[in-house]
């Protein structure tokens, strides 16, 4: 028989130290000779990114990278892309280092690097910064730079592996025309033709952006024509098939789907026609969702809420689907039939996977889980639609409370937490959680809501946003709450919210334009919009302009739809939570509502990390921030929990 306990009060074996302990961040992949190199975080070292080598038998092998750098780019501020092995008579790892932004060149095998490019920091700022390393002509590699020094600027460039530019920047070769924001270069085959995306202000990546191609020539800044992209349209990850023909995807449809230029002919061909999204956001540097198998055939991750792996055949645009047990992946790199992939599952999380693609087997290489919880205090998730009030359909997904043996006391509805996805362009994806499961082993309902504007669902609901950020995100989000009401899920009394960055804005938005939420929690989340404009970094600076509206032409909106201006609506209790070297949404924006929140008497509290950025990478800020949350709707939602009380102000 199950023990019936009020919701919120379960014991769970589930931590908070677990969570910031067991998770470890996993990025990029890839083959080198009989080995697999995976991109790991450390939360136990300050969040620091290192290279660990692995058998395919995930075998734990030694660490690549001295415990002195932290591999992570800062370009676009997101990084992303920030090493790539070098295979040559001596083989090389080529990364970023996170301090000085620096490009260095270590010998696999060996620890201390050698640096590539000059010292830029200015008043503890790098100047100059580097990502998406490609291999390039004999004794260089390409890669994108940022350049600060003046009026922010992106090239691609081409560095020499020699040494001769730690010291000499003009010894860094500028290869294509100045752009505000460049990525995804890609040379051909032959080494004879470069390919590479840009965009411009006020444009983000998933906006608009043009594809390029030009000829390599041996000196000289190269002269580009675009082949693909423009206004409305939106372009991503070239990938060479061979030296003619040239792989992209875009969603000139409506949807990102695959397509290939030939060069010779320039004649450009659809090769799948299908309501479904084959990339994403470009958040980061050097993301891809496809990887050529072949001449002939692209292997990809496509779908909408959930993402399934396919072959593409680019000869006649077949699309053959594999059925694999993951609710999302990325190709990563293929070699004699096994494919290297990034996998998510409801049972596994996040881990990088070898799949055989003619057996199916699978098999992981690391998991970012490094225990996994005990299965019995796993939710299971079920995709939740509803219509919000004009109509539209709105997507979620559903993490009902969940413990084997426990289940609420008769007629009591259980709280629920309302999880707003930061972007907010991005997406809220099904995967194993471990702080999902947090809530839900303790008899808290989790609801993780993709509003409009969201990704996943094509360009017209990722349109819904332009113009109405602060509006569409809360409506959808409120529709989420009052179906899951109105059909006896949640109790109406407790229903909290919470997100981080532009997740947190919504949290904001959602607390003082509407009435349906009792308990919010805000971390790193923007409150006023016209600080933002003028205080965070060049990637996002006119962000704005699409999701509000041009400034200062629409400042009055931008003063209307900030929630810092109209706290005396908010009457629900706050928690506000804010690294100290944030520079996307810096700390000011958290600052001026916490002392909003006081100045009119609402019951809140602030806390500030020392030294943490966008995000919490270091453990015991991870197990702070988990706990101060939980202890804060136990205070607000009246029930017993086994973490120490927040003092709320």
């Amino acid at each position: 028989m199950p023990m019936h306990l009020p919701f919120g009060s379960w014991p769970s074996t589930i931590t908070a130290q677990d969570v910031a302990a067991g998770t470890k961040p996993l990025g990029g992949a890839c083959f080198y000779k009989d080995q697999v190199i995976v991109q790991e975080g450390r939360p136990a070292e300050g969040g620091r990114i290192t290279l660990v080598e692995y058998g395919t038998d995930g075998q734990h092998g030694q660490e690549l990278i001295s415990a002195l750098f932290n591999v992570r780019s800062r370009v676009h501020e997101y990084g992303g892309s920030s090493w790539k092995i070098i295979e040559s008579q001596n083989d090389v790892i080529i990364f970023a280092n996170f301090t000085d932004q620096r490009v260095y060149s270590v010998k696999i095998g060996e620890l201390e690097p050698t640096p590539l490019t000059p010292e830029s920091t200015v008043d503890g700022d790098p100047q100059l910064r580097f990502a998406e390393f490609i291999q390039g002509p004999e004794g260089s590699v390409l890669a994108i730079m940022e350049d600060l020094r003046d009026e922010p600027v992106r090239h691609i460039v081409q560095i020499p592996l020699d040494g001769s530019a730690a010291e000499e920047l003009t010894n860094i070769r500028i290869l294509s025309e100045p752009a505000r924001f460049v990525a995804a270069p890609r040379l051909s085959p032959n080494g004879e033709k470069l390919s590479w995306i840009s965009w411009e202000h006020p444009n983000m990546p998933w906006d608009s952006t043009s594809l390029h191609l030009a000829a390599f020539t041996k000196i000289g800044s190269l002269r580009s024509k675009v082949i693909a992209g423009g206004p409305e349209e939106s372009v991503m990850q070239p990938e060479w098939l061979d030296n003619d023909r040239l792989a992209f995807i875009s969603d000139a449809s409506g949807w990102w789907n695959p397509y290939v230029y030939q060069d010779e002919s320039s004649r450009t061909t659809r090769l799948v026609d299908r309501p479904a999204e084959f990339a994403g956001p470009l958040w980061q540097v050097g993301t891809t969702w496809y990887l050529a198998e072949s001449p002939h055939t692209l292997l990809c991750s496509y779908g909408r809420g959930t993402t399934s792996l396919a072959r593409v055949h680019s000869d006649t645009g077949g699309i053959d689907d594999f059925e694999l047990p993951f609710t999302r992946i990325r190709p990563l790199g293929v070699k004699d039939n096994w494919l290297l992939a990034g996998t998510s599952s409801m049972t596994h999380g996040e881990q990088i996977t070898l799949i055989n693609l003619e057996t199916l087997e699978h098999q992981p290489v690391a998991s970012s889980i490094q225990d996994l919880p005990d299965p019995s205090m796993l939710p299971s998730v079920e995709e939740f639609e509803c219509r919000n009030l004009a109509g539209q359909s709105v997507h979620a997904l559903l993490y009902r409370p969940a413990q084997e043996g426990y289940e609420g006391i008769t007629d009591e509805l259980p709280p629920f937490v309302t999880f707003v996805h930061g972007g907010p362009t991005s997406q809220a994806s099904a995967t194993l959680n471990a702080a999902v499961a947090y809530y839900t082993s303790r008899g808290i309902g989790v609801v993780d809501v993709n509003y409009g504007g969201s990704t996943g669902y094509g360009r017209e609901y990722r349109n819904r946003l332009r113009g109405s950020w602060g509006v569409v995100d809360v409506s959808d989000t409120v529709a989420v709450i009052n179906a899951l009401i109105g059909q006896k899920i949640a109790d109406p009394a407790r229903i909290g919210i919470e997100g981080g960055s532009a997740g947190g804005w919504t949290v904001l938005c959602a607390l003082t334009f509407s009435d349906v939420f009792t308990a919010g929690i805000s971390r790193y989340g923007v409150s006023d919009l016209v600080g933002l404009v003028q205080d965070t970094h060049d990637f996002e600076s006119q962000y704005m302009f699409s999701l509000v509206g041009p400034y200062p032409e629409a400042a009055d909106l931008y003063e209307k739809r900030a929630p810092i201006n109209h706290v005396s609506k908010i009457s629900c209790p706050v928690l506000l939570l804010q690294g100290d070297e944030d520079k996307v949404v810096p700390p000011a924006q958290s600052q001026v509502v916490a002392d909003a929140l006081a100045d009119r008497g609402i019951s809140h509290a602030y806390i500030l990390f020392e030294g943490e950025q966008h995000g919490f990478r270091k453990s015991e800020n991870i197990v702070r921030a988990l706990e101060s949350s939980l202890a804060f709707y136990a205070e607000i939602f009246d029930f017993e929990t086994d973490v120490p009380a927040i003092e709320l102000s």
